[in-house]
């Protein structure tokens, strides 16, 4: 009785009435292998060399834009070279500064995770805590009061956020498994209450590395991708998809339920494995023309004739940059490492985003 009391209290805080509804401008569909914006095949009529641009995606991994830590012993970690502290609201609003540059360079999409990825970088242990959801799977109104803010500019801006639910590491968060599929459907009904036709979901960060529950697992993944499909309002339901670890050829049951195909580079220093990568997959059984999107990719070298993003450009897959801070650098390097610094001011990221531009048009 409790618990559901308290569900009914957060759900009151985080969910808008109708009347509080915005008009929203940005709506992304997918018809085979292209995604359209307002109707319109994303970089329309875009070809970079011999290569078709029109109807990808290209997208950053900026899954950080909402994170916090609520375990005393691990915020100070977090704490901004500036000001000796760390501070939630200000990454927030720092990441929304820098969102219009980032869409002038042609970047249509970014991945923000309810559960963020790991501050470090990669680490094994996360003793952080970092998630949108309590124990139960209800919806936590801090974390979802930033990511309004974020999905609004986006859609202000004509971008197309992935909203990942679940991370590694922090997904024990949740209590049991009913807790897990409450969260989907807290989240999902979260975004159609707000009214957002710009936003995929990606259930998961690669299912098929160390989560704790079965149902997150690639064996079952399926089944929450169907639920989250599942739950309509006004005749609309999101895409849904699940990306597996660097290297990972999706498995069947995902390729037939998913809307489109996330695909991770990481370890994968070969270009010409990028693009075997895509070819492999568009040959898994139950497999139907729909978007194959690379939503993390650790591998640089922009200044390359022959890189992982043109690799994926030349299989038609879209494809989308993750960095993290490396060992003994500054404050510039990495989107992915806490506190970030969501500008274009590492050589890295200047790289990236110059390239993203070259390819895309951009302004």
């Amino acid at each position: 009785m409790i618990r559901s009391l308290l569900g009914l209290l957060l759900l009151y805080f985080v969910l808008p009435s109708s009347q509080a509804q915005q008009t929203r401008h940005t709506t992304v569909e997918i018809r085979g292998e292209q995604f359209f914006i307002n109707g319109k095949p994303t970089y329309e009529k875009r070809k970079w060399k011999k290569y078709r641009i029109e109807g990808l995606l290209m997208n950053s991994r900026m899954v950080q834009g909402i994170f916090d830590d609520m375990n005393s012993l691990t915020v100070s970690r977090w704490k901004y070279p500036d000001t000796g502290r760390w501070d939630a609201d200000r990454n927030t609003d720092e990441f929304i500064t820098h969102m219009e540059t980032w869409r002038n360079h042609g970047l249509l999409s970014f991945t923000i995770n309810l559960q963020g990825g790991s501050p470090e970088g990669y680490s094994r242990q996360q003793p952080w805590h970092n998630s949108a959801f309590n124990r139960h799977g209800e919806l936590i109104p801090a974390y979802m009061k930033r990511l309004e803010r974020i999905l609004d500019r986006a859609d202000e801006l004509g971008m197309v956020p992935m909203v990942g639910f679940f991370y590694f590491g922090q997904d024990e968060r949740l209590e049991d498994e009913t807790a897990v599929i409450r969260a989907v459907r807290n989240a999902t009904e979260w975004l159609h209450a707000k009214g957002y036709r710009n936003v995929l979901i990606e259930i998961n960060n690669e299912s098929n590395v160390r989560y704790d529950h079965e149902i997150l697992q690639p064996a079952r993944v399926h089944e929450l991708i169907q639920l989250a499909q599942s739950i309509e309002k006004d005749g609309y339901r999101y895409y849904v998809s699940t990306s597996y670890g660097g290297g990972f050829i999706p498995l069947p049951n995902v390729v037939e339920s998913a809307d489109y195909l996330l695909l991770h580079g990481n370890g994968v220093s070969d270009p010409n494995r990028i693009a075997s990568m895509v070819a492999e997959t568009r040959a898994v059984k139950g497999y139907t023309p729909k978007p194959i999107v690379f939503n993390e990719d650790d591998h640089f070298d922009f200044d390359k004739d022959w890189n992982n993003f043109i690799a994926a450009t030349s299989a038609y897959a879209s494809w989308g940059y993750f960095d993290f801070r490396m060992k003994d650098e500054g404050f510039e390097e990495g989107y992915q490492s806490v506190p970030v610094d969501w500008g274009i001011r590492s050589s890295r990221k200047k790289g990236f985003f110059e390239l993203l531009k070259t390819i895309t048009g951009g302004k």
